[in-house]
Formats: structure tokens, sequence, C-alpha cells
């Protein structure tokens, strides 16, 4: 470069500035390598097995979740023989703690209804939350009445689980929340806290709504939502039937199935896309559906029956679980009867459910003719208000073959986010999973009624579940990931379920539905994720591309792949081993006094975001740094600590092997000229956790004494991982020296390098500028298109995101070329640049002309390709549709509850509360006759006595008003 432009490049000192700091880096090296060279004797080098470690891994996480399992199964029995011993009390008083109301006074300063003096403490284990550990309390929703006779027999009863709750959690330490919701709408949590309206002041939060209930009070679901968009529809019922949709799809899950079918004169599907099919309910298609129905407008006449005739044909094109269809309506509609007769009778496979919409009841007879003969549930839908418990009723006409045959299954939910918890900025235990189990009557007397109490559960924050991989054992770039039965990630580097709007942090749209397929994109053939999902144990290799520091540089890396399933949970494990540093581990033996010595020097820290010792399980031990952990148990002052030994012996090898960098740091400090002006910090890292840094010029506030940096820590969501610098210098080849400059640092490194006709930078292997004359240029991209790449896909005001994928260009410059150069032809003109290697660094040196101004030809071919490319108006429609109806391999859950011999008829109204069948009029032909029996009584009379009861009232509530099959 020099030879072509002379001295015109004023900066070059610069460039010599970097080979000083190789210099030192060189001594550094060379210190350390002495004092390994001092205790090599004692340090051996394993390889490590990917298929044994995966299984003990897995082992490991089936029996945490194992003790999960087990308390709710605790609180299910607790829960169950508490309604047992509990007499149902129409007039019951009864005082409970409201969430909503606690530590609440009047005017007076008295305690307000409901409320009370409700102790609550800030508690380490609950993300400093004030919680009280002593007792739970009771949730109810602004638009269920607090002091309704269910509601206060149902807390009355359910108070015999406080018990329990604490027992759960003086037995397993690292449980969090424990809760019971009822099917009247209450939610008991535990440990209590005070619950917080959203800014209207409303509680909106129905524990009836959450995937963790629905899935427990129902088996796998096949629906086709069947919507009346005639003309008759139009004003309040429509937009009630848009809110009754919506509702429906709320209690839908990722192991569930849908499609909506709007008709009029003719038949359509919302979603074109979908047309035909069944496609998975999980959030991202049920949130683009609830987009689709808002555009819904009415027109026409009504005629249901081939709206009915497509539902039918979907559906035999479906599982073998439970099928239904909802069919919402005003009730207007012509000849349907015979349709079932050809697609449903005499098995009635198929459930229907109507919702006749609106206030006028002329057309109610059709729409409960439908319910009843096809062993549906008829409600009537006359506001918005009614829309929440009217729906909810269909999971319980759903949930009585399982109720009935008390088939306790356990289930698993897919990952997701509490939105309470969000509201609270307790961000570590956002993403979570759920287990939970449904409970039942026992009672005699309602066991042919199938009486579903409620659901209990607990959270698993992934966060903790993922601390059992430890990510010290799987190597620099190796991790650990957990994806459900349907192929979608529950844990994984690579999602980040978050976006920034503001200052504000949201979750995106389709987080947890996000595929294995979308994150190792590399599995082209899908191998992996098929025998994942399948629940085999295997291993296979892949050549991957995997990026770095936010999608802006990439690494080419081979890793290994281990997977196995973890039993008792629809989850399976993988882990990746990098071919290289993440093949071996490195044990060294050292003893514990002498580690410990130079553990605790001044110029060291460990990672504090890793486990080195459980700190969560004793509530003496939450104040605790890692550091201070580590200290006291190697010391004997906290015998009772977990720690990991294997993980403790390698930092306390990797102290002792760096101790001598502290004097010899001090020394050049001391040394005015040893030091280079512009150095500012000096530290080392080791693959244990463990830095040594010593400042030079005191800046505290740019350098951090952590392991990870800022930046590292912005996921939240990845557990013991290694910050950017060290995973990029452990790449690089042996012998160079990588320089980095991390995203958040905008100074500019050394003087100016600009010159009249030529502008000169120092830029690193990625294209990234370091050295500029422009402050802004720092830290950025030589290729500027990047940064209108950016500013195209900015979001506006309003906008619904969605999600897509997006294609990052990457640079990565060639080892082997020392110097280029060429021209850039731009308009009228052109320009030279020559680019030539510093030495034994990943940077470069390029200087380009200047006098010819290429930006503004640039920028208008980029911007135009560039919009075209990624405005949401013509982005490639076709993948998305592909990606949103794909049919990827699934493992459905095992247990299916669609039908029960002794499943008879019941009124809309529960019958659970009745304990008597009062005397009723039954017409047979020509018989009359009157019965006033107990149930228990009737059962007395024998078996045929109580078959022939239950047929005549099988004819009776037949001919009901409202009836459900």
């Amino acid at each position: 470069i020099l030879s072509v432009w002379g001295s015109s490049c004023k900066g070059w000192h610069s460039v010599l500035h970097f080979s000083k700091q190789i210099f030192l880096f060189k001594l550094n090296c060379v210190c350390v390598l002495k004092k390994y060279k001092d205790i090599e004797g004692t340090v051996k080098i394993e390889e490590v097995n990917g298929d044994e470690l995966v299984k003990r891994f897995a082992e490991e996480m089936e029996e945490m979740l194992g003790r999960k399992m087990k308390a709710v199964k605790r609180l299910a029995e607790a829960a169950e023989d508490a309604d047992l011993d509990h007499e149902y009390n129409e007039t019951l008083e009864f005082d409970y703690y409201n969430s909503m109301l606690i530590n609440t006074v009047d005017e007076d300063g008295n305690p307000v209804p409901l409320g009370g003096e409700f102790p609550l403490e800030e508690n380490e284990h609950f993300n400093k939350l004030p919680v009280n550990i002593q007792q739970s309390n009771i949730q109810v929703p602004t638009n269920v009445y607090n002091r309704d006779p269910d509601i206060l027999n149902g807390v009355f009863m359910s108070e015999a689980l406080n018990d329990v709750f604490a027992d759960n959690f003086q037995e397993d330490p690292t449980l969090t929340w424990q809760y019971f919701g009822s099917s009247t709408g209450f939610f008991r949590l535990y440990p209590g806290i005070q619950w917080t309206p959203d800014e209207n002041g409303v509680v909106t939060f129905d524990c009836r709504n959450r995937n963790w209930y629905i899935q427990a009070a129902t088996s796998p679901k096949d629906v086709v939502i069947v919507v009346d968009v005639s003309g008759s529809m139009k004003g309040l019922r429509l937009t009630i039937a848009k809110h009754t949709i919506n509702t429906i799809l709320d209690t839908l899950g990722e192991n569930d199935f849908v499609n909506i079918i709007a008709y009029s004169d003719y038949v359509r599907y919302v979603e074109p896309c979908f047309q035909g099919t069944l496609v998975q309910a999980d959030l991202d298609n049920r949130e683009h559906f609830k987009l689709l129905v808002e555009e819904l407008h009415v027109k026409g006449e009504g005629k249901v029956k081939k709206a009915m005739k497509e539902s039918f044909r979907i559906l035999n094109e479906g599982s073998l679980c439970n099928q239904a269809i909802m069919l919402i309506t005003d009730g207007a509609m012509e000849d349907f009867q015979d349709v079932f007769q050809e697609f449903n009778w005499p098995e009635r496979r198929v459930r229907v459910f109507t919702y006749l919409i609106g206030r006028e009841m002329t057309f109610a007879e059709n729409v409960k003719w439908i319910a009843c003969n096809n062993k549906g549930y008829y409600t009537h839908v006359s506001t918005l208000a009614d829309v929440q418990e009217n729906v909810m009723e269909y999971l319980h006409v759903l949930s009585r073959p399982m109720v009935i045959n008390h088939d306790h299954d356990i289930i698993w939910t897919e990952a997701y986010m509490d939105s309470v918890l969000f509201n609270t900025q307790a961000q570590s235990l956002l993403l979570m999973t759920s287990v939970a189990m449904p409970v039942f009557s026992k009672k005699r007397e309602t066991l042919s009624h199938g009486i579903l109490l409620g659901v209990v559960g607990t959270d698993v924050a992934l966060r903790e579940l993922m601390r059992l991989a430890t990510r010290y054992k799987l190597g620099i770039h190796g991790y650990a990931y957990l994806i459900t039965n349907n192929g979608y990630i529950l844990s994984h580097p690579d999602l980040r379920p978050l976006y920034k709007e503001g200052k504000k942090l949201k979750p995106k749209p389709n987080y947890n539905s996000v595929d294995l397929s979308e994150v190792e994109w590399e599995d082209s053939e899908e191998k992996l994720r098929t025998a994942m999902v399948k629940g085999e144990t295997g291993n296979l290799s892949l050549d991957v591309k995997t990026s770095v520091d936010k999608g802006r540089r990439v690494m080419f890396l081979k890793n290994d792949y281990y997977y196995t399933v973890i039993n008792e949970t629809p989850f399976s494990l993988g882990i990746v081993l990098s071919q290289g540093y993440g093949q071996y581990i490195f044990i060294g033996n050292v003893s514990v006094e002498e580690g410990l010595h130079d553990l605790l020097a001044p110029d060291l820290t460990i990672a504090n975001e890793w486990t080195y010792c459980e700190t969560d399980i004793d509530p003496a031990h939450r104040k605790l740094s890692q550091l201070q952990a580590v200290e006291r148990y190697l010391t004997g002052k906290e015998p009772g600590l977990e720690c990991d030994m294997q993980l403790l012996q390698q930092t306390l090898f990797d102290a002792v092997v760096t101790a001598p960098m502290e004097a010899y740091w001090n020394a050049l400090m001391l040394n005015v000229s040893g030091m280079d002006e512009g150095i500012e910090t000096a530290f080392l890292g080791t693959r244990s956790g463990l830095i040594r840094f010593l400042r030079y010029t005191g800046i505290e506030k740019r350098i951090g004494k952590s392991f990870l940096t800022s930046t590292d820590k912005e996921n939240m969501f990845t557990l013991d991982h290694f910050p950017v610098w060290y995973r990029r210098a452990a790449e690089y080849p042996a012998g160079k020296f990588l320089y980095y400059m991390p995203r958040q640092d905008t100074r500019v490194i050394g003087s100016s390098v600009s010159y009249q006709d030529i502008e000169c930078y120092v830029i690193d292997n990625n294209g990234f500028v370091l050295i500029s004359e422009q402050r802004n240029d720092v830290s950025s991209h030589t290729c500027t298109y990047r940064i209108w790449l950016e500013s195209s896909v900015h979001k506006k005001k309003g906008d619904i995101l969605q999600p897509c994928d997006t294609e990052y260009p990457s640079f990565v410059y060639e080892p082997s070329v020392k110097e280029t150069n060429s021209i850039i032809k731009c308009g009228r003109c052109q320009k030279m640049f020559v680019v030539q290697q510093i030495p034994e660094s990943n940077l470069l040196m390029l200087v380009v002309q200047a006098d010819c101004d290429c930006s503004k030809h640039v920028q208008e071919n980029h911007t135009m390709f560039l919009l075209l490319l990624l405005d949401p108006a013509v982005h490639n429609s076709s993948v998305k549709c592909d990606r949103m109806k794909s049919q990827k391999v699934r493992r459905r859950p095992e247990s299916c509850h669609s039908y029960h011999a002794q499943v008879r008829i019941s009124s809309q109204h529960d019958t659970s509360k009745n304990t008597y069948i009062h005397t009723t009029l039954l017409h047979l032909g020509p018989l009359l006759l009157s019965f006033s029996f107990t149930v228990h009584q009737m059962l007395l009379f024998g078996d045929r006595f109580s078959l022939w009861a239950n047929y005549c009232f099988f004819l009776f509530v037949n001919a009901a008003t409202k009836c459900v099959l």
C-alpha cells in the first residue's frame, strides 16, 4: 500500500501500534506456558463421549422433572379428597385472601372485604418478587363474581392445598409456582402474591384459558369452526361471532388442529392457503386466523348444508381422537338435517357444538337440534359478556370420558412466557414449561356426569432445567437444546423470543412455535429433527455455518449432534459438540489449598452467570455470588452447598496456571517504557469461566469485570455460554491474533487516517471498520447497504410483526490472500482500492481513492433491490403459506379419551351440585311412570333397573329444551 500511495496514509503508525500490542500478547502467552510446563505431569486430556453425555444429561433432567410430576400428583390427590369430604353449601359465607385486594384499606383505614393483611416479602428464589411462602391466595377474573356460591365453595374446599403446597416446596426447593385452576374460574396460586390489574384496572387472566389447563382437561382435538356470515349476522351479531371464534382459538394448543370456514350463499375458507386441510393450532397460526377473522363481513343468505359437508370432509382426513365442529350462527338456515345422517350417524364420531348468536330466539330449535343429535352442546350467546363462560363449556363435554374413567394424564406444555411475570420484569423466569394434571370429582353420585373440578400444575423455568446440561462439558461452541414432540424449540441458544419496542421488551408473535429446522437449518433433509421428534436415540454430523454477534459474523464448524428422549415427557434433548475443541476436555490436578490461594487474587473473578455451586436450594445461600459460594464451600464454611466438583477442579487449575499473569502485568505497569499508549486493560479468560484482568488507565465504565460482556448477556435464555471474543479467538489460527470491537464500543482507535484524494481504513476480517477518520464508521460495516437493510424492515407504529426468514450478508476475508487491488466503476468515474493484510492479525489495511463519489449510485441500486426483497406486501407469500401449513413429522400424545360408554346426557346447567333426581314424568308410548329416588338408591336396585332407569332418563332429557349428549 505504501508503494502505491507513499506516505499519504498518515495513520500508518496506528498499524505499527498493533504490532507492538502483538508483541505484548506473545509475552503473555509465554508466561502462561512456562507455568503450565511446571505442572504438566498432573494434566490429562479426556475425549468427550457425546452418547454417554446426552444420556446422563437426559437422566438428570428426567429426575428433576419427575420431582415436579410427583408434586403435581400430590396436589391432585389432595384436591380430590378435599372435594369428596366437602358438602356443597349454597349459602356458604367465607372470607378468603383475594390477590387483587390484599393489603388494601378503605378510606377509613379498614381492610376491604376479601382483603386483609397478607404479609409479602421479597424472595430471591422468585426473582425478588414479594411473595408469601406460608400460604396461597386467590385470583378471580373481573368477569367472575368473587362471592358466587360456586367460587366460595371451591375456594373453601381447596384451602386444603395450602399444606401440600408448603410440603412440596419443602421437599423440592427448586419448585417455583404451584397452582390450582378451578373449572369455576378462580385460580389458587402458591406462593401468594399481589395481583396487579392491567392499565384499565381489569384482570383478564383466566386460568381456564391457559394451555396447561386446556391440555390437561381434554385430549388432542381436531376442530372446524363454521361461522355464518350471511346478511342477518350484521352489526353486534358479527362482533359477538368474531369474539366467539377468537375465544375458541384461545382454547387450542399445538397438539390440536383447526380450520375456519365462513358461509353465506357459498362456502369459503378464511385463509385460502389452508383450503381443504387442518393446520396445527400453534400460536403462529392462531394469531394469523384472528387477523383474518377481523376482516370478515356479511352478505347474502345463510346456507349451512355445504359448509357442514366441507367440515365433515376435512375432519374425515384428520385424527382418531376428539373431533368437533363449532357452528356459530343466528339460526336462520335452510334444510340441514340429512347432512348429519349422511356424514355423522349412527356413530356420531364428530361432536357438533352450536352457538346461537344474538337476542332473538326464533331459530333456537334448529340450533338445539343440531347439538343434541350430534353429541354436542348448545348455548345461547346474546352479549359479548356471555362469550367466555359459554365457550368454556365445550371443554367440560370433551373431558367427560376422561373424567368418568379417572384417567389422570400428566401433560407438559410447550414453552411459554408468563404474562404476569413479564409485567414484573422477572425475566429469568419468563420462558417456562408447565406440568399439569386434571382433578376430578370422586363422589359416587356425580360419576356418570364426569365432573371436572379443575387442573393442578407447577411451572418449570427452562433456565433452571438447562443448568443441568453444563456448558463447560460441551466445549466453547457446544450447546444443549430441547424440543417438543411437535419439533418446536423449548430451549436453544439461537432462540431469541423477545424484541425491543422503545424501551420495552415484548415477545415475538411465534416465539414458541419455532421449529428445530429453522435454527438447525443445515439439517436440510430433517434427519436430525425427524429422529428427535420420534423419540429416538442416536447421533450424526453436520458441516455448519454458525452466526455470532447477532448475525454480523459467521464461523464454519463441523458439529457432532447427539440426541435422546427424556422419558415420561414429550421432550427430546440434543447436545452439540464441535470437532476440535469440543472433542476433548482438559483436566488438571492441583491441591485445593494452592488453587484457592490463587483463586482469591484481586485480579480474578469467575462467571457469576454459571453454576459452580447451587445457591438456589437453601434460602441462606441465595445472596451469595458464585465466587463467594465457591470460597465458602472449599474452606468448609458451607459444606451443605451442592457444587460441581469437576468444574471447581478445572477452575482451581486455571487459577494456578494463570497466577503468574498478575505479577507480570503489574511489572509492565510499573515499567512505563514497557507500556504503549492506548492499552487500557489486559485480560485473560479460560474454559472454566475464569477471567483475570488488570486496568492500566482506570477507565471503570468502559471495561467490565465479568466474564461475559453486556452484549453476551442480552440473550437471557442462554446459559453458561462463552463471550463472542472467546469463541472467535478459539477458532482463529494458532499464532495469529484477533482484534475485535464490541458492538456497543464506538470509540475511534488511533488517529485519523485520511488525506485529500484517498481514504484509509483498518478493517477486520469480516469487513467491520476499526479505524476511520469518521467516528460513525467505527464498528460499522464497510458494505453500507447493510445499514439500509436494517432501515427497510423498521417496524412502523401500528404494524403487526410477522415471522419471516431474513438473510444477513456476511463477509469473510480469505487469509491466503495477502494483498489485492481492483477498480470500482460508478457512473462517469472509477476508483481504485488496495487491501493488504496486517501481519499476524485478523486486520487489513484498506486504501480507497476518494475523488470519485460512488455513494449515491450504489445506494439507489441497493435500496431499490432490498426494499423489493423485504417489503411485506411482496415478500414471498407462497413461502409463508408453505411454512404455516407444513405438516412436518410430529409425535401425537399417546393418550386419547374421546368416548366412554357411561357418558349419558345432562342439562346445559351442570348437575354436579344435585344429589337427588326429582320426580319426573317419563312418557314411553302408553306407559306413564313416576320416580323419586336418589342415585344411590337406584344403584341398590341392581344393574338391570339401573340400566332401564338410565334409558328412561335419557329419553326425557333428550326432549328437554337444552341438552348435551
